[in-house]
């Protein structure tokens, strides 16, 4: 009873995390609810970015591939490869959510060192990557969560829940929570990631602006491509475990 109890209280955390914040915030009013604009605009134009570069990579395709053309072919293949080593010989119709996940996480922790954000002033707060606020990553984490379920779903039918209960039931409680710590693990490894690369650069250029942040941005770069891999590696073992049954 008291794993059931910590895992309601885990969902209730969960929920609750929306009402983070980190520093001042600027906020739209539409209707009756409160929409955090910082997190809209940067995620806009990150998906521009996306969408730019798709319609760039499709839109006159050759026999003989140029070096842009190579390049996406590159990326769609990496892709499908992670896909595949997670999800197994299923793994096709997932390419698209892996893809997408990969790459607006990719790009998003990118733009908060490549993009001048700063310059451009907001009544309240300043804009960054849209990772480096804990809403993002909580609603990427939550998709993950109804992908796997529904993979599962899908797969098995109502007999995807007998998993609670393997290999024993008195394992049933823990197998429940597990299910509620893949998402916090999830948006907090990503969150917590990116907000202190971004603080820790802001932090050394105030302290010493010339030279010293140089490498300190371009480890940042690797460690944002390597946070935006995980994610999407995880999510696919996610599903391929929803799929498979495997712990």
């Amino acid at each position: 009873m008291n794993v059931l109890s910590c895992s309601i209280n885990t969902l209730k955390g969960l929920y609750d995390i929306s009402g983070v914040e980190v520093g001042q915030h600027f906020y739209w009013q539409i209707g009756g609810f409160q929409v955090h604009a910082q997190v809209l605009i940067t995620s806009w134009v990150v998906i521009a970015i996306l969408l730019g570069s798709a319609f760039i990579a499709v839109r006159n395709p050759q026999t003989v591939p140029t070096a842009s053309q190579n390049f996406f072919e590159y990326v769609l293949e990496f892709i499908r490869d992670v896909s595949k080593t997670q999800i197994g010989e299923e793994y096709g119709p997932w390419v698209p959510f892996i893809g997408t996940m990969f790459l607006f996480i990719f790009v998003s922790n990118w733009s908060g060192a490549l993009l001048p954000w700063k310059i451009i002033e907001l009544p309240h707060g300043e804009l960054a990557a849209p990772t480096n606020d804990i809403n993002t990553t909580v609603a990427l984490a939550l998709l993950t969560s109804v992908a796997y379920f529904y993979a599962g779903l899908s797969k098995k039918g109502l007999g995807y829940f007998s998993k609670y209960i393997q290999p024993t039931p008195i394992l049933l409680p823990i197998n429940i929570l597990e299910d509620f710590t893949k998402p916090l693990s999830l948006s907090f490894r990503l969150f917590g990631n990116i907000l202190a690369d971004e603080l820790v650069v802001v932090v050394l250029v105030s302290l010493v602006p010339l030279v010293v942040p140089i490498p300190v941005m371009f480890l940042g770069l690797f460690t944002s491509g390597i946070q935006a891999l995980i994610f999407a590696t995880l999510a696919a073992a996610y599903i391929g475990e929803s799929m498979e049954g495997h712990h």
